[in-house]
């Protein structure tokens, strides 16, 4: 399928730790004004008929602004709700699998973390590959942090997009120019701001030229 790369520069990933009394889909709208390019949309915690419902709205919310949606692990709710893809993890099913299922026009994603592991989702067709750990996170506390090194290496013979994950934010961003990345996936940093827009606004902003200095 036709992939643009672009897609990923600032890619918002959700948390409902960070809701603070309000509504996810009001957080996730804020940050699509705000200047994000893509939302993966993360629940680990809710029923399959909760997530599900909440897709649907967060799907229709994304198409309104033209902006691709992205489920985390749960194929069924990805095609139930006519995402635009679905992003996988080491643990879960493998992409060519998942390509048997959703068809061509789904984009798929893999979290990877070595080079090994990039050049399986690149073989089994993968759209992009979701690297890092890059900076320590609180979110996925049981993964390390990558070597520069690697991640550069990865973004050099993977041949697919890369978009960067793991503790990344407006002080530490512009630390991945020239590594090759092609976006930077962003939780915390994105969804704990009390000013939402305001902050990916200037997160987009370090973005294109995080990107650009390759």
């Amino acid at each position: 399928m036709s992939f643009d790369k672009k897609t990923l520069l600032l890619y918002a990933v959700t948390d409902r730790a960070w809701t603070d009394g309000r509504s996810l889909i009001e957080q996730v709208e804020a940050a699509i004004k705000g200047g994000v390019t893509c939302v993966q949309l993360r629940e680990k915690n809710l029923s399959e008929e909760e997530f599900l419902a909440e897709a649907m709205e967060i799907s229709s919310l994304c198409k309104k602004h033209g902006v691709p949606l992205i489920i985390n692990d749960n194929v069924n709710v990805a095609i139930k709700c006519h995402a635009d893809g679905i992003h996988l993890g080491q643990e879960d099913m493998n992409a060519a699998k998942v390509r048997s299922m959703v068809g061509e026009d789904m984009i798929i994603g893999v979290s990877v973390h070595t080079l090994e592991e990039a050049f399986e989702a690149v073989a089994n067709d993968a759209n992009y590959l979701g690297v890092g750990a890059v900076f320590p996170t609180s979110t996925k506390t049981e993964i390390s942090v990558l070597s520069e090194e690697i991640l550069e290496r990865i973004c050099a013979v993977a041949g697919i997009p890369v978009v960067a994950i793991g503790g990344i934010g407006k002080t530490n961003m512009k630390q991945l120019a020239g590594t090759g990345v092609d976006g930077v996936a962003l939780v915390s940093a994105i969804f704990a701001a009390k000013d939402i827009e305001g902050e990916c606004r200037e997160l987009r902003q370090l973005a294109e030229e995080t990107v650009k200095a390759v």
